[in-house]
């Protein structure tokens, strides 16, 4: 079932006398259920493109729709709450609240929607269960490794159950073995929950634990590869080779 479509989707930046077009024409589907990856090279326009779909952004030119709603038509008070009631965001730092512990960050949203107490509690001791936080519930940020502030900020991502999670660069401040927990918790979301995910990354490790990876190149779809049957190492070598046709980031992503 399609979920998200992004239909002949441009960006522009800048003025007439220095323009720079960061995407160019992309167009593509993801359907619900599946766990998507996005990579390119440094500027290929690969979060510009999230940042679109998530709405962050306004696109030049294009459609975006959500479940048939078109994304771009919306502003103000309407897309507030479309981001709101739709969108689970994850970011490379964690963008947790200084002055509130991991349970009340987390809760904030489901506040914000007005879920009952006894019902935010319920949905943060599960989340907290899914994804390995429940001993730091109590801690504040800065008592908290790299690793348990991502799974935290995930954890305030899903928890009012979005239709789409929208990850850019989640692995990027975390170490390998922090790294690995977290994207072993997005493969249980993906697979056990059904979550949609959208994922930005340079990595090649953190791409293949997606089910397709979506590679972009000067602003267009460069290529695709579906897992399909094979194992995670097995796609980790196909994504590996598609990314030295790409050249940028190689060195990176190997």
């Amino acid at each position: 079932m399609e979920l998200l479509k992004v239909e002949q989707i441009e960006k522009y930046y800048g003025n007439k006398s220095s323009l720079t077009k960061a995407i160019d024409d992309i167009s593509l589907t993801v359907n619900k259920g599946e766990f998507v990856a996005i990579m390119g090279a440094s500027g290929s326009g690969k979060t510009t493109l999230l940042n679109c779909i998530s709405t962050i952004d306004k696109v030049s030119s294009g459609h975006i729709y959500l479940e048939g709603k078109d994304v771009t038509t919306l502003k103000g008070k309407h897309l507030n709450k479309f981001r709101r009631d739709n969108l689970g965001f994850i970011f490379q730092d964690f963008n947790l609240l200084d002055t509130l512990t991991a349970y009340e960050n987390i809760s904030l949203a489901l506040s914000i929607q007005k879920v009952p107490v006894k019902e935010i509690e319920r949905r943060i001791k599960t989340v907290a269960e899914q994804l390995g936080i429940t001993h730091v519930l109590t801690k504040y940020p800065y008592q908290m490794s790299g690793g348990e502030k991502q799974r935290v900020a995930s954890a305030r991502a899903i928890v009012t159950k979005p239709k789409l999670i929208l990850a850019d660069e989640p692995t990027g401040a975390l170490d390998s073995k922090s790294s690995a927990m977290l994207l072993e918790r997005f493969a249980f979301l993906n697979k056990d929950l059904n979550a949609t995910i959208m994922m930005v990354t340079h990595d090649s490790f953190s791409a293949s634990y997606a089910g397709r990876v979506v590679f972009i190149r000067d602003g267009k779809v460069f290529h695709q590869i579906a897992k399909g049957g094979d194992t995670r190492k097995e796609f980790f070598n196909k994504i590996i080779n598609v990314m030295t046709l790409l050249g940028g980031d190689v060195a990176d992503a190997i």
